[in-house]
């Protein structure tokens, strides 16, 4: 198998457990459309190569929680098919941060879709990667994720977390 047909299989596979967490979530249509970028050459043959690099290698940047932080790579071309990726589907978080004066980001509300949206891509990438406990890496992670204060209550919401102010 070449990158790109080891590649497709993870995006299919992926795809396919996206759409079973948004059918759950009542946003089917969302899940179909999921992640349609990443058949786009610029972000397909980058990814490709990145994550099968060949030899039958596997080159996975994350931590035993399925985290990674895709700009230390050292990969021009996976970094900024990330980007696109990023700014191309608002079910990232990424999406809803805008540069303001230099030194500062405005942060926007996400609306619900997306947040089921990327919870549902959290969890189907969970089940795709064999790393099933998104309560477990959100917890882990949660500081690293930048969202506005309505849309981390429902992200937290939609993971059955209780917050901390809560009795």
């Amino acid at each position: 198998m070449t990158c790109y047909d080891r590649y497709l299989w993870y995006v299919l596979r992926h795809k396919w457990f996206v759409f079973i967490e948004c059918c759950r979530l009542g946003i089917p249509w969302q899940g179909l459309l999921h992640d349609l970028s990443k058949f786009r050459p610029s972000e397909f043959f980058p990814y490709a190569r990145h994550f099968y690099p060949g030899n039958g290698l596997t080159r996975i940047w994350r931590d035993k929680t399925g985290y990674y932080k895709p700009t230390d790579t050292g990969d021009a071309a996976f970094d900024f098919a990330w980007f696109l990726h990023q700014k191309r589907n608002p079910h990232h978080w990424q999406y809803w941060i805008f540069p303001a004066d230099p030194g500062h980001e405005k942060i926007l509300r996400m609306p619900e879709r997306y947040v089921k949206e990327m919870v549902a891509d959290w969890k189907g990438a969970g089940r795709a990667q064999n790393r099933p406990d998104v309560v477990g890496w959100y917890e882990k992670h949660k500081d690293d994720i930048v969202l506005d204060g309505y849309s981390r209550l429902y992200v937290m919401a939609l993971l059955k977390i209780k917050p901390g102010w809560l009795p």
